[in-house]
């Protein structure tokens, strides 16, 4: 989520929320729901269904959204890709990942990142196909893709361990995508708790520690996170959701200045409208 390019407002304040918080993470319940929290993982809880996704369908739909010179740029380069030798196809390979990545389109890169290691499967080249897979299910929308792409994620990561066992980098990875896409989100927690035991200021494990705490609505817990990550590298995206949080627990005053810092840092139009209007509500 970090790594995403720093653009919060894309359209629309409901995207600025986080397509994180948008995804259906089993097991994380918010407190009055009691006890089933302790049986969240138990053998009455199914695993996710996950269909299989290929990269033709999921460069189809992505050049949907791209205009006809893009458009034609790619679809050129997956022909040369088709017809190229087994030497030729890692550079065809590189240069679809760098496009799609230019037009910001995870999810295509993704498959890309993940073909290059296969042909270089060492631990930077599963650990960035893993990373990619992150950025790619947290930003997607389609809830039929989502699964797949987690388990790509997941996949990449622990190929990525084999080579460096128990490296932070790949616990965070783990940790968020067993937390999003599993029936033991506790799993994907502990691995998370564990990376900032050894590294507090870990940036990455706290933003999203803080995130599943939103989720779970223990908005005191996500506060402490988002200070946390402020105080290593303060961005309107942490400070949004410091805001949000502070929302939650009816703490106005606190959340009316975090709003205003996140208008502050962002400098968006869409954003200073939405803080404004946030800001006349909890003012009233």
């Amino acid at each position: 989520m970090l790594q995403r390019k720093q653009i919060i407002v894309i359209g629309s304040v409901v995207v600025l929320m986080g397509l994180m918080l948008s995804l259906d993470i089993q097991g994380l319940v918010k407190p009055n729901e009691g006890a089933a929290a302790s049986n969240a993982s138990g053998p009455a809880q199914e695993a996710t269904i996950v269909k299989e996704v290929s990269l033709e369908d999921i460069s189809l739909t992505a050049k949907e959204s791209l205009n006809a010179g893009l458009k034609k740029q790619i679809t050129d380069l997956e022909a040369q890709l088709k017809s190229s030798s087994e030497s030729e196809k890692l550079s065809i390979q590189k240069q679809l990942a760098q496009q799609w990545d230019d037009v910001n389109q995870s999810t295509p890169a993704s498959f890309y990142y993940e073909l290059m290691a296969e042909k270089e499967p060492n631990f930077d080249s599963w650990l960035k196909a893993g990373d990619k897979f992150t950025d790619a299910y947290q930003q997607s929308m389609d809830t039929i893709v989502q699964p797949a792409l987690v388990q790509k994620a997941i996949s990449s990561y622990q190929k990525a361990d084999k080579i460096k066992p128990n490296t932070l980098e790949v616990k965070t990875g783990l940790g968020i995508a067993y937390v999003t896409g599993t029936p033991n989100p506790m799993q994907g927690i502990t691995l998370l708790l564990d990376v900032v035991k050894q590294d507090p200021k870990n940036l990455k494990a706290n933003l999203n520690l803080g995130l599943f705490s939103m989720k779970s609505g223990q908005f005191d817990k996500a506060v402490e996170r988002f200070k946390t990550v402020i105080g290593i590298a303060p961005s309107a995206e942490a400070w949004f959701y410091l805001a949000s949080s502070y929302e939650n627990m009816d703490r106005k005053s606190d959340a009316i200045a975090a709003y205003l810092k996140t208008k502050e840092i962002a400098a968006d139009p869409n954003m200073s409208q939405f803080v404004d209007r946030k800001v006349n509500e909890l003012s009233n």
